[in-house]
């Protein structure tokens, strides 16, 4: 017994091989960790313990960047798919186990947002495929780069860092961008540079963009904005006219703002100022030559010298042309002379004019038109108050109703007069300052009423004939002059006074009352007349208190009066 006891192996020992051959193996579905015994058919046969072997192919060791070169006795690690198969062997996997562990780490860095490194090994629709060490990840085509890439050649197959931008662990999905790493150190580097920058700092940079309002210069890191006005001090309608992208430029620092890191850039600072002493190279009055710039609805800007330029307001652009848009007048690019009305050094303004330049058409006219003279022109316009009188250089003289005619209402001496007619006009008055010339028809002619009261004073007795007969009175007319009697100065007697007693054509006597010049009439008085006739008889040919009525009176001196 002694010896058989001794001979079979003890508790101890039977429960270790017992736990050898059925304690806890390798669990399917997990990373283990083999030997490599031999290297055979491009296969390697791993010993992963518990007396279980299997076959991996040896290029699932390799890597995009390195092939594999396994040794008999190299630790490796490999997924068990399976405990057994068909051959008896345990199912391996090398790629399965990098992928894995890659999974642990990557999940590790997602968590922690840090960066990972990966290589960019093949194309896919939409973007490019990354080796995350085992783990195979998405790059979108616009997460390339900070801007779009031509050519991502050079970045193939080159170990690299990426952010992890999304993980799906279950279905497999990575997606990473190396823009993100990008903008992360660009933004690193941009707040070291503009930390160093200082308004008025003179620094080279290269042109990276154009736009219409415009250039971005890159100043080794960091992008500058240099705006179209700060380029020259001439006027530049667009960045490309100075600029061209990839040209070195030097720029000076005019604004930096450290929160938003925005950095606004100037060229023309660094050239001199144009408008230095400008009002005495440009006074008021003088004359100079410039080139039209731009057109605008108010007016057009002239050049003056590169930089300097001026504005000649709509209303200073030409004598005649009024309410018309500056570019029918002038056109962009047009050398036009022009003079100076006023500058303004300290708000950079130089107000200018067009039409000084050019004689001024009213001033042209009274020259050669005196007040007096007599002009011919066609009737341009017709309104309610006159017409207008077409002249020379594209000037109007104005006709009043008042100065179409002497005898007749300017209403109807206006009938008779149509646009497009020819007519003559005598000029009254040049008012060149408002731009005015008054001209007169009826001043073609002398005025009768001054003709004929030139010899009537008030208290004479002239002869006149009826013209009209209304309830108010009579119109009369004295040799060409007209003249009114009041229904009341149609006789002495109250029962004589009235109008329908005169028929037109009539002569009549009558007494002057008054010469009204500034209505151009007269007006006369029978009753006047026939008053004063009673009492010159009266005194030649008797009183009433002598016995003598008035009919005796009146009498006597009628046959007196026929007598003579």
């Amino acid at each position: 017994m002694a010896h058989a006891a001794s001979a079979s192996p003890s508790m101890n020992e039977f429960e270790a091989l017992l736990n050898e051959s059925l304690g806890e193996g390798p669990v399917e579905g997990t990373v283990v960790k083999g030997r490599v015994i031999a290297v055979e058919n491009g296969q390697a046969i791993i010993d992963i313990g518990f007396k279980m072997e299997g076959r991996v192919d040896v290029k699932e060791f390799n890597t995009p960047s390195k092939t594999a070169d396994l040794q008999p006795g190299d630790e490796v690690e490999v997924y068990l798919d399976r405990v057994e198969n068909a051959k008896g062997e345990a199912v391996l996997s090398r790629d399965k186990a990098r992928r894995e562990e890659a999974w642990d780490r990557l999940e590790k860095g997602f968590e922690a947002q840090g960066r990972v490194e990966g290589t960019i090994f093949g194309r896919v629709k939409g973007g490019f495929t990354v080796d995350l060490g085992g783990a195979v990840a998405f790059l979108p085509g616009s997460q390339v780069d900070v801007r779009p890439v031509r050519d991502v050649g050079p970045l193939m197959n080159t170990p690299q860092p990426f952010q992890i931008l999304k993980m799906d662990r279950r279905r497999g999905n990575i997606v990473v961008s190396r823009r993100a790493v990008l903008e992360e150190t660009r933004a690193e580097q941009r707040s070291e540079i503009v930390a160093k920058l200082a308004e008025g700092d003179v620094v080279e940079g290269v042109v990276k963009n154009i736009t219409d309002y415009g250039a971005f210069v890159d100043l080794g890191g960091v992008d500058g904005l240099l705006h179209v006005t700060d380029m020259a001090w001439r006027r530049v309608n667009h960045p490309s006219e100075i600029l061209t992208i990839g040209q070195t430029v030097q720029v000076q620092v005019v604004r930096v703002n450290k929160d938003t890191q925005r950095i606004s850039l100037g060229m023309k600072q660094l050239m001199s100022d144009p408008w230095d002493g400008v009002d005495r190279k440009y006074p008021v009055g003088g004359k100079f030559t410039g080139r039209v710039t731009n057109i605008t609805d108010y007016g057009a800007f002239v050049e003056l010298e590169p930089g300097v330029e001026g504005l000649v307001h709509v209303s200073e652009m030409s004598w005649t042309k009024k309410n018309v848009h500056p570019g029918k007048i002038v056109s962009t690019s047009q050398e036009v002379e022009v003079m100076v009305l006023d500058v303004d050094p300290h708000k950079r303004r130089i107000s200018l004019g067009l039409k000084q330049c050019l004689a001024n058409p009213w001033e042209a006219f009274l020259a050669e038109h005196p007040r007096g003279s007599t002009i011919e022109g066609e009737v341009k316009n017709i309104t309610e108050f006159g017409l207008f009188v077409g002249l020379d250089n594209d000037i109007d003289g104005m006709v009043h109703l008042s100065d179409l005619d002497w005898n007749r209402p300017g209403e109807q001496a206006l009938a008779d007069i149509k646009k497009g007619d020819v007519i003559r006009a005598k000029v009254l008055d040049v008012d060149v300052e408002k731009e005015r010339i008054s001209l007169g028809v009826k001043q073609l002619d002398s005025d009768p009423f001054e003709e004929g009261a030139s010899g009537v004073k008030k208290g004479d007795v002239v002869t006149a004939v009826v013209s009209e007969v209304n309830d108010g009175g009579v119109e009369v007319q004295v040799e060409g002059m007209k003249a009114f009697i009041r229904k009341a100065d149609l006789a002495r007697d109250r029962g004589d006074q009235r109008p329908e007693r005169f028929a037109v054509g009539d002569k009549v006597d009558a007494k002057v009352l008054s010469v009204e010049k500034a209505s151009r009439r007269l007006s006369l008085s029978i009753k006047a007349l026939e008053i004063a006739e009673e009492k010159e008889a009266v005194a030649q040919f008797g009183s009433s208190d002598a016995g003598s009525s008035l009919g005796d009176i009146l009498g006597a001196a009628l046959r007196k009066r026929e007598e003579q």
